[in-house]
C-alpha cells in the first residue's frame, strides 16, 4: 500500500536529475501516479537553471552524473544554502559512498534497482521533512518581525525576564519601577503574540542571539 502524501499548502514537486531519460520517464510516471508534480532534468546544470516555484519538494539525484557527481553536486547545493531534501540512487553504490551521502544530509539511499514502493516512502519522508522545515522558517521568520517591532527598552526587559528574573528584579537592574516593568512585559507579550512566559522564552530561544 503506497504511504500517503503529506498534506502541504503548496503542491510539493519532485525534482529527478538522472542523464538516463528511460530512467526520468519511468520514475515521472510512478511520481504523477500518486498524484505528485515532477520536474525531470538531464544534468545538474539544468536543475540549477530551473525556475524555482518555491514550493515543497525534494531532489532525487542519480550519484553517477556526466560532469560533477551526484555527491559533489550535493555538496554544491549545501554552499548554495540549498536544503532541499536529497534521495540518491545509484547502479554503484558501495557503503563508504552511501555513508558519505547520508552525512551530508541526504535523506536515503537507493540502489539500483530499487522498488516502486521504497522510492515512493523514501519521497514521501523527503516531502514531510520539506513541509516542516518550511513550517518552521515562517515560524521563526513571523518572530523576528515581531520581535524587530520591539523598543530597545522593551527588549532589555523581554531579554531579563525570559532569563528568570521578576519584574522587581528586572525592575532593580534598569532602572525602573516594578510597574513600569510590568507595562513594558505587558507590551512585549502583546507584540510578540503569545499568552504565557513559557511561550515567551521559547521565542527568545528561537531568536538565540538575537534575542
Amino acid at each position: 500500500m503506497n504511504r500517503p502524501m503529506p498534506a502541504v499548502a503548496q503542491a510539493p514537486i519532485v525534482c529527478v536529475v538522472d542523464d538516463d531519460q528511460a530512467v526520468r520517464e519511468a520514475l515521472g510516471s510512478l511520481f504523477r501516479s500518486v498524484g505528485l508534480s515532477v520536474a525531470t532534468f538531464g544534468s545538474t546544470s539544468d536543475f540549477l537553471a530551473r525556475e524555482n516555484p518555491g514550493a515543497p519538494g525534494c531532489l532525487v539525484l542519480d550519484v553517477r552524473l556526466p560532469g560533477v557527481s551526484g555527491l559533489d553536486f550535493q555538496a554544491q547545493l549545501s554552499s548554495m544554502d540549498n536544503s532541499l531534501p536529497i534521495v540518491f540512487m545509484t547502479g554503484h553504490g558501495d557503503i563508504p559512498m552511501s555513508v558519505r551521502a547520508m552525512k551530508a544530509g541526504a535523506l536515503d539511499f537507493l540502489a539500483k534497482p530499487f522498488r516502486d514502493q521504497d522510492m515512493l516512502d523514501a519521497v514521501a519522508a523527503a516531502i514531510e521533512r520539506d513541509a516542516a522545515s518550511r513550517r518552521d522558517a515562517d515560524a521563526l521568520s513571523t518572530v523576528r518581525t515581531a520581535y524587530s517591532s520591539l523598543t530597545p527598552r522593551e527588549r532589555e526587559v523581554m531579554r531579563h525576564v525570559t532569563a528568570g528574573l521578576m519584574n522587581k528584579q528586572v525592575g532593580a537592574l534598569l532602572g525602573l519601577s516594578e510597574i513600569t516593568v510590568k507595562i513594558h512585559r505587558g507590551n512585549v507579550m502583546r507584540k510578540m503574540g503569545v499568552r504565557s512566559l513559557a511561550d515567551l522564552v521559547r521565542q527568545a530561544e528561537a531568536l538565540g542571539d538575537q534575542a
